[in-house]
């Protein structure tokens, strides 16, 4: 085979330029890597007039990804538009012309894992997508490789370097939600838009992935239990820190015999725990398996480099495949239909953390123990803050575990009351 091996890059933004400049910055140190001389044909971007941290050639330009997909000299499709549509069409059309695929897109791996997989199986031409899930990290590789003889267990995982920043900063700072947010936009680790990053969709979606990789099973978003960290106040990682915890958005896939639980969520963790001591933009992931036991996997989950320095690796060892002939069947995950994914409510049990602000009068702390009782809730434990505002007082609970869903319907009665002056903050524990 030749000793050259061409790529077509469909997108020119902040990752795929960081993914062109280290592809000629490092060409003649990742020749020596692997025999093969890894060549940019041609680029594909909407804006071909904005300034990029590296300069191409203009005849490298195009704004039509059909001038990549149909040109058969380029060997590997680099998809890094995101979103689902046109992403699916660009790399099913780019599969179906004989061309391997590179992608960093969660959201469409996410809802269509399934018929992508399938389809480069059948035609015989690997995807690769390490970028997809926690920037730099390993940990697509780790799990399909690295531990392939292991039955996962769980996961749990600080998997969007927005929220995490948000939450770190309200810690450090004692701000609120809104002033981290703002502070985090003007450093630039949040979009002007960071909805997907701050209500746990994005986090959703990696977990996802990552529950496929690990348990065979395939979880759409919409069947994942999702919340976003916008409710969570300074006063509850100010109270969680008092009990020894952080706040964390936590991203969760478990099995227990049968049953598989995957879940987005602000959580309780102990302060001991590796994943507490994940601050800022970073990610963590927690991975439990039954040979190796917990590893934990830390670094930049985001980023311009961090993420091409993925992308690159996956070029790279695409390579080493098209120079040795190889198709690894990279993706050869049978769904186990034997477990039973378990509904995003009702079924879910935990501790967990609830403040209340009722007014300060005697005999409240009584009239809400007896509502959790008449639900089957049991405290762990109870402290009344001091006075805060005005009249209402916080007061902090540690249930015993318990089902979500009776815990919700007490919380709607409770909030019904009129000792109660705002609305109830729940958020579960949980011991990795």
């Amino acid at each position: 085979m030749s000793n050259k091996v061409n790529i077509g890059l469909i997108g020119f933004g902040t990752i795929g330029s960081g993914v062109v400049k280290i592809l000629h910055s490092r060409k003649a140190f990742l020749k020596k890597k692997t025999g093969v001389e890894i060549n940019i044909k041609r680029i594909c971007d909407k804006d071909l007039k904005s300034r990029r941290i590296v300069k191409v050639r203009s005849s490298l330009l195009t704004k039509k990804a059909d001038d990549i997909i149909n040109d058969s000299s380029i060997d590997i499709v680099v998809e890094l538009i995101g979103g689902v549509h046109p992403a699916k069409e660009i790399i099913e059309k780019s599969l179906r012309k004989g061309k391997y695929v590179v992608t960093a897109n969660k959201a469409l791996l996410c809802e269509e894992a399934e018929s992508i997989f399938a389809m480069s199986k059948t035609l015989g031409k690997d995807i690769y997508f390490e970028a997809a899930v926690a920037g730099g990290i390993p940990i697509v590789k780790s799990i399909k490789e690295g531990l392939i003889a292991n039955k996962f267990l769980g996961i749990y995982g600080i998997l969007n370097g927005t929220s995490n920043y948000v939450l770190s900063l309200m810690a450090e700072k004692d701000c609120s939600f809104t002033q981290a947010l703002e502070e985090a936009k003007k450093k630039g680790y949040a979009e002007k838009n960071a909805s997907l990053d701050v209500e746990g969709i994005d986090s959703a979606h990696k977990i996802s992935l990552l529950c496929y990789l690990a348990f065979g099973k395939i979880v759409k978003v919409k069947d994942i239990l999702v919340e976003g960290i916008n409710r969570i106040s300074s006063l509850d990682i100010r109270y969680a820190k008092e009990l020894g915890f952080k706040i964390k958005l936590l991203a969760i896939a478990k099995k227990d015999k049968d049953k598989l639980e995957v879940r987005v969520h602000p959580t309780l963790i102990p302060e001991g725990n590796l994943l507490a001591s994940v601050d800022g933009v970073y990610n963590g992931i927690c991975l439990s398996g039954d040979l190796t036991g917990r590893l934990f996997f830390y670094g930049k989950g985001a980023g311009r480099f961090p993420t091409a320095s993925s992308i690159v690796s996956d070029i790279v060892e695409l390579t080493k495949n098209i120079k040795a002939g190889l198709f690894k069947s990279d993706i050869n995950i049978i769904e186990d239909k034997s477990v039973k994914l378990l509904e995003k409510t009702g079924e879910f049990q935990s501790r967990f953390y609830v403040r209340f602000m009722a007014i300060d009068k005697p005999g409240i702390l009584a009239k809400i123990s007896g509502v959790l009782g008449d639900f089957g809730i049991s405290i762990a434990s109870v402290t009344q803050k001091e006075r805060k505002f005005a009249k209402a007082v916080p007061i902090v609970m540690i249930t015993h575990i318990a089902k979500e869903e009776p815990l919700k319907k007490a919380i709607k009665q409770i909030d019904n009351l009129s000792i109660v002056k705002e609305q109830t903050v729940a958020i579960k524990m949980e011991d990795i």
